[in-house]
């Protein structure tokens, strides 16, 4: 099992939950056997550029979610697991992922990923709004 940098994660997690910051994703990489903080961003497209192929992960990010009626945040946990990762290292994933839980522990969406068009935003709103509940706009996001 891996190790997890609890105070630097559990303070950005912290971060990206803050309405008043900028910050609006993290992402945790594998660091040997530690899981560490990797990187962190105000501008969602560029979450992406931190998940490659070889890449272990696991990315918070907050998105804005509703209508013209009502604007609120709502946070996804995104594990991530690229194209050129091997089956023993991605099945390791599912027992260290309970360490990251420990530290990322509110969120309304986890998604496990393994291609970038899994973690585009327009995806990750379109499922976010599928387990939201009610929406009682005209639909425009």
């Amino acid at each position: 099992m891996a190790t997890i940098d609890k105070q630097e994660i559990s303070d950005a997690y912290e971060d990206v939950r803050d309405d008043k910051s900028s910050t609006i994703w993290i992402v945790c990489k594998y660091e040997g056997n530690n899981i560490c903080l990797a990187g962190k961003g105000d501008n969602y497209d560029e979450l992406s550029q931190n998940l490659g192929d070889d890449d272990r992960a696991f990315a918070f990010a907050r998105v804005i979610m509703g209508d013209e009626l009502s604007k609120r945040a709502k946070f996804v946990l995104i594990a991530w697991s690229g194209a050129n990762v091997g089956g023993i290292k991605r099945a390791k994933m599912g027992t260290d992922k309970s360490l990251v839980k420990n530290v990322i522990k509110s969120f309304a969406l986890e998604i496990m990923a393994t291609d970038l068009d899994e973690v585009a935003l327009d995806v990750v709103k379109d499922q976010l709004s599928k387990v939201g509940g009610a929406n009682y706009g005209t639909g425009v996001r």
